[in-house]
């Protein structure tokens, strides 16, 4: 995202039904990028265009899951635009195996068999959602 490192940021999940508390999104985002080069996680308040601004990104990268998703994305886009015309957005189809990635996805697989969850999410994740459904039964 900027010049030299790339800061992925974590929002706070205020429209979701989070598992798991900004503070363990976090630990656990950045377990998964640990021995990844120029790259910082760091917690997200507010408008994304915002962060990048304030992080002096040159884009703006994000992710479509569906094709229904484009819409939103593209007007998303063209609103970071008008906020931010220094900053570009790209959007990125996804792999394949990812294309159905959700956290409602995975939590529905994790309820069912959480061993299936491990093709969905980095495996140190695993033990997290292991303890979180345990909690939770």
């Amino acid at each position: 995202m900027c010049r030299n490192r790339k800061r992925w940021p974590a929002p706070p999940s205020d429209s979701k039904n989070p598992w798991f508390s900004l503070e363990e999104r976090l630990a656990m985002a950045r377990e998964s990028c640990k021995g990844i080069r120029n790259v910082q996680v760091k917690p997200l308040e507010g408008l994304t265009v915002e962060f990048a601004r304030l992080h002096k990104a040159a884009a703006i990268i994000r992710g479509l899951r569906k094709f229904s998703d484009f819409e939103f994305e593209f007007d998303l886009a063209h609103a970071n635009r008008l906020m931010a015309p220094e900053i570009e957005t790209v959007i990125l189809m996804p792999s394949q195996d990812q294309f159905v990635t959700s956290s409602s996805f995975v939590k529905d697989i994790a309820r069912h068999k959480l061993s299936q969850a491990a093709a969905f999410v980095p495996r140190c994740v695993l033990p997290h959602l292991r303890k979180r459904l345990a909690e939770r039964a």
